[in-house]
């Protein structure tokens, strides 16, 4: 088995992928700068070889790399709207810094290097599905700084005569993922805590959501596929979804059907519609999903991180929570207390399975 480097490794993809690598019988380490991920994610601590660092420190991924088989390049920075708001932090992360991870993966004898890339952001407003031979055009910088790594990856390859994956993720959802911004997760804190859920636009923009598992399957599948030169691979669900759907989905699950939703201006950089075609994936790398099943298991693992952030956030407050009635027969509710929401949410994890039935027939 392979001695696999993985950078971000303490983030929600990486917390999820390095006990499946360990369970394949890899030995794995993990660089992180703990900027955003965090070594409670882990399953074991114990189990892995963590090196405190930043991947735009070349010295420290050169000394990291060292004795690797392949890098599992997950580091990045930010989302969509980072990326507008802070375009020079972006760069220097995700192009320059990715740039940094190849030439330590070459200095240091490393000839296998597998990387996170990204669909929709890349492409940008194409028609869609979009698949290996849509035309890059991204509209954010985010998008930009993807593309950019992926043409030293090929560069690379094709230079250094090193096996490259880039893998273009689409909407990835699952456990560990309650620090992040994404809409499930957004939806949900939403609906905790009385605040309308909010949604750029009229709600009609659409997304490409993969559960966290099927994703890492695949991350795993191309490291063990060991391409020759450069490859891209778009690892999705193929299946489309708008954000006002996925906030129905949310309140049903949620036991909140009339929660209330805020319709804000659409927000700059983030693209009409998305989702992607998985054939290539599928076909030269052996990618399976199954997607609804795993859509459902993920929303459902959003209740259940709810529960969990719902009891610190009692903690921390040491009060009641404001929640709103959802019964149009009454004007106004008392506040709940934090017990309560707990009990209701429970009730909600009963009833999600059925909720969530949609997303099998779209």
């Amino acid at each position: 088995m392979a001695n696999v480097l993985v950078t971000g490794g303490c983030g929600f993809i990486g917390a999820n992928l390095v006990p499946m690598l360990r369970k394949k019988g890899h030995r794995v380490a993990i660089l992180d700068n703990f900027s955003r991920g965090s070594r409670d994610y882990l399953d074991d601590v114990t189990a892995y070889e963590i090196i405190e660092a930043d991947i735009r420190d070349e010295d420290a991924v050169i000394q990291a790399a060292k004795g690797r088989d392949a890098i599992i390049h997950l580091a990045a920075y930010g989302s969509v709207v980072e990326s507008v708001a802070a375009p020079e932090e972006n760069f220097s992360v995700n192009a320059e810094g990715t740039f940094k991870v190849l030439n330590a993966a070459k200095k240091a004898g490393v000839t296998q290097m597998v990387f996170s890339s990204t669909g929709g952001a890349l492409i940008g407003n194409a028609i869609p599905p979009v698949n290996e031979k849509s035309l890059p055009k991204p509209i954010s910088p985010y998008g930009a700084s993807k593309l950019a790594g992926e043409g030293y990856c090929c560069a690379f390859a094709n230079a250094y005569d090193m096996s490259v994956t880039a893998l273009r993720f689409a909407n990835v959802v699952g456990p560990i993922s309650w620090h992040k911004k994404g809409a499930v997760t957004a939806f949900f804190k939403a609906i905790m805590t009385g605040q309308p859920i909010r949604i750029f636009g009229d709600g009609s923009a659409t997304r490409d959501f993969l559960f966290v598992e099927d994703l890492c399957r695949g991350i795993i599948s191309g490291l063990d596929a060991k391409k020759p030169g450069f490859n891209a691979y778009h690892l999705a669900s193929g299946r489309e979804v708008s954000v006002k759907e996925l906030a129905e989905i949310a309140r049903k699950a949620a036991s909140a059907p009339d929660h209330p939703i805020l319709f804000d201006p659409k927000r700059k950089g983030e693209v009409e519609r998305n989702f992607a075609n998985y054939d290539l994936a599928q076909k030269e790398l052996e990618t399976k999903y199954q997607n609804a099943e795993k859509q459902r298991a993920a929303l459902q693992n959003s209740l259940h991180d709810a529960e969990s952030i719902l009891s610190q956030i009692s903690e921390k407050h040491s009060t009641e929570l404001s929640q709103r009635d959802f019964a149009q027969k009454k004007a106004e509710q008392k506040y709940q207390t934090a017990e309560k929401q707990r009990i209701a949410l429970e009730d909600a994890l009963q009833d999600a399975q059925s909720s969530l039935a949609k997303i099998s027939e779209m």
